[in-house]
């Protein structure tokens, strides 16, 4: 996924309701971004942090300007467009980059399935394969090598590892898949720290059947790739 037009930086000042981030420009512009995730983003909004963001063309927009990516004093990159995950997820489903996901000739998104009444993000299907339903979770919290998820406790992310768990039972495919999007993690586990149910709820799951991956992707400022395998430690 390469970024067009490319990504502008400037110096964070600080994110707040949620929503929104101050930050100074090289030029001593200061402007205020619009934040794409509702999480913590615990480790990715450290004021004096570059921050990475796009330009939309869209007059109708109140804060033109999106946080894309944080580049971390430290030299770590995290994208913390949630979006970002599904697409990058995708286009790596596309290509082939995810050997255990390959074979299929058919990729549908946001497909409604469940007795909770969830959307699916991908379901792959191919005529003689079972059906693949794949739930896309975006991993930006880092602890030294370790990546985690999740940063809060996500009720909607314990309701996902039911609906996957029915899916597992009734003889389809149903995995987990962690889109680790910051440089530092080498490795993942379900944040048990933080949320202890889901964490649960994940054990039990790969226990009924449901797979679960992690694969981190290549970061820059200028392009990002989702294409390598890391350890999931449960």
């Amino acid at each position: 996924m390469k970024f067009q037009p490319p990504l502008q930086s400037a110096t964070l000042i600080k994110r707040y309701k949620r929503f929104l981030a101050d930050v100074i420009t090289p030029e001593g512009e200061t402007l205020t971004l619009h934040c794409p995730n509702t999480g913590a983003m615990t480790g990715c909004a450290t004021p004096g942090d570059t921050v990475w963001y796009s330009t939309s063309d869209n007059a109708k927009r109140k804060y033109p300007n999106t946080w894309e990516m944080t580049q971390t004093q430290e030299g770590a990159f995290i994208c913390v467009n949630t979006l970002r995950a599904n697409a990058l997820t995708k286009e790596a489903l596309t290509t082939g980059a995810i050997p255990p996901l390959c074979g299929y000739s058919v990729l549908k998104s946001e497909v409604k399935y469940g007795e909770e009444h969830s959307r699916i993000d991908f379901l792959l299907q191919a005529e003689g394969r079972r059906n693949c339903y794949i739930e896309v979770k975006s991993v930006t919290l880092a602890e030294k090598a370790y990546g985690y998820f999740p940063d809060a406790v996500t009720e909607r992310g314990q309701k996902h590892l039911r609906e996957l768990m029915s899916v597992a039972a009734s003889g389809d495919r149903a995995v987990v898949f962690f889109a680790v999007l910051h440089s530092a993690i080498t490795r993942f586990s379900p944040a048990r720290h933080i949320d202890a149910k889901y964490a649960q709820l994940l054990s039990e799951a790969h226990g009924k059947g449901v797979e679960i991956l992690a694969y981190k992707a290549e970061l820059s400022a200028e392009i990002m790739t989702l294409n390598e395998p890391i350890p999931v430690v449960l």
